[in-house]
């Protein structure tokens, strides 16, 4: 071990008279730490609530979505045939969206009625993988003669908002309705609830409605035709190279949209929390690095008469500023250490326990605090800290380097 480490160490062992710095020390030490747990812990929570969010949308909704300007789509046959032979597509299948009221004995609702064909539909929105979507009403003879209503599926939070359960029946209400001699009048037609669907996502449970293609197609009157064709994807980061590929393909008056141009400002956001929060919290980290220059400084205010022994002695001002900024760094890297391994344990027991409950109509879905610690995040915050420990020794260490050891010795 070189000099500079060995005194370096000895100063960081302060005697009883210098109990005050050694309280400094602590203190320093413990702001390091405490603002590395903090920043690893709020950061891992806002990774986790973007990934999960991610997830949940991605789980609700197609990917990309194929539409064509001004009117339906009649050919959507061959678009979802097309789309399926695009390199990187996992399933299509055409949708039909339109805004309705639903009505029940207990309650009235607006909805995000969608129109799926039940065949594909769950290839392209995971939450419909396992949901026994209806068959239209003209599909079976015998209900048919029975009169028996269609079948429609509901989100948990609108089949609660309507207070109905499965097998009770709801009217749904278009827009799109007949010229009468009164004047317009909305459409109406009554289907019966079959099941439910929870995506975990509050603003989709709360809002989506599904019942089968043909239906909605008979109920907006829109003939053979479809409002577009969704698609679902391999890789979800190059939804928008696969949408532009197929604008490029098909040409005008197709246009497609991906998830990253719908939910862009969300996730913007999301990323622009993310980067304000580690500012306002690397201000901890800050603090205590001026406890870390306060604690220097008074052992170099200390120690005036050892640094001019050394400088006698032969010490360089290299090896001065060497030994306070060991000092310096050995209670940053401590409290560094320490406030990754206390972050990480934090995560764990959040990650593991429901210490705060999520509610769903303010933070877009119902869960537990969703934790995820990633290694680049770490890495940054562990780096920041070591950085700004660093920075703070550099001027008490020149300032020790600059003392001259006759006028030190002399009136020291």
């Amino acid at each position: 071990m070189s000099f500079e480490y060995f005194i370096g160490g000895r100063y960081l062992r302060a005697r009883q008279k210098q109990a005050f710095i050694s309280l400094i020390t602590i203190l320093s030490t413990a702001g390091v730490m405490v603002g590395v747990m903090a920043l690893i812990v709020i950061i891992a929570v806002m990774s986790g609530f973007e990934s999960d969010l991610k997830a949940r949308i991605l789980g609700g909704q197609a990917h990309v979505v194929i539409m064509r300007h001004g009117e339906p789509m009649k050919d959507y046959r061959r678009v979802a045939e097309y789309a399926k032979t695009v390199s990187g597509v996992e399933a299509a299948s055409p949708v039909i969206y339109h805004q309705v009221m639903l009505r029940s004995a207990n309650g009235v609702s607006g909805a995000v009625l969608r129109g799926v064909d039940p065949q594909t539909a769950g290839g392209v929105i995971k939450t419909l993988e396992n949901i026994p979507l209806p068959e239209p009403a003209s599909a079976d003879p015998a209900r048919a003669a029975d009169r028996a209503a269609p079948g429609i599926v509901l989100g948990r939070e609108l089949a609660r908002s309507l207070g109905v359960v499965k097998g009770d029946m709801v009217y749904l209400i278009s827009p799109r309705g007949v010229l009468s001699p009164i004047g317009h009048l909305p459409a109406m037609k009554q289907f019966q609830v079959t099941g439910y669907f929870e995506s975990g996502m509050y603003d989709f449970d709360g809002s989506f409605a599904y019942i089968h293609l043909k239906d909605a197609q008979n109920l907006m009157q829109m003939g053979d035709a479809v409002s577009g064709v969704e698609a679902r994807v391999t890789d979800i980061y190059r939804a928008r190279e696969v949408a532009d590929q197929f604008v490029a393909d098909l040409g005008f008056p197709y246009w497609a949209w991906d998830w990253m141009r719908k939910n862009k400002n969300l996730f913007t956001a999301l990323k622009l929390e993310k980067t304000a929060m580690f500012i306002i919290l690397t201000l901890i980290i800050l603090v205590a690095a001026f406890n870390i220059a306060s604690t220097l400084i008074m052992m170099v205010m200390g120690k005036t008469r050892d640094i001019a022994i050394l400088k006698a002695m032969g010490a360089t001002d290299h090896h001065i500023r060497k030994i306070f900024v060991f000092k310096g760094m050995v209670i940053g890297v401590v409290g560094t250490v320490l406030g990754v391994l206390c972050g990480f344990l934090l995560c764990a027991v959040l990650k593991r326990y429901s210490i705060v409950e999520l509610t769903g109509d303010i933070y877009y879905f119902t869960t537990k605090l969703p934790v995820r610690l990633e290694l680049p995040d770490v890495l940054i915050i562990v780096s920041a800290a070591l950085v700004i420990c660093f920075l703070a020794t550099l001027y008490p260490a020149r300032q020790a380097s600059k003392l001259d050891p006759v006028e030190a010795i002399r009136y020291g």
